[in-house]
């Protein structure tokens, strides 16, 4: 059940909330199009800023984002080991 009456503030704080979460988006989203050498954000920039952020992640994790991919990821175990011998 829902309260029967909403605060006169109440509107105001859900819509700062929203319009910080959107600036954060964004702002990564931006930043991983700039990494790309990209002047335009495509979807996949805001699941590689959103996936790489661990509170943002955290909060959208049930959510996929269409066309965004997924995260570049290798096991450890199947990276070619390191030797110890130089190669002359």
């Amino acid at each position: 059940r829902y309260a029967e009456r909403i605060g006169a503030g109440a509107p105001v704080y859900l819509a700062a909330v929203l319009e910080y979460l959107a600036a954060e988006v964004l702002e990564l989203s931006g930043n991983a199009a700039r990494d790309n050498k990209k002047t335009r954000i495509v979807p996949r920039h805001i699941q590689l800023a959103v996936r790489n952020d661990e509170e943002l992640s955290k909060l959208l994790a049930g959510v996929t984002i269409a066309e965004g991919g997924v995260l570049p990821n290798i096991q450890s175990v199947l990276l070619p080991k390191k030797s110890g011998k130089k190669d002359e």
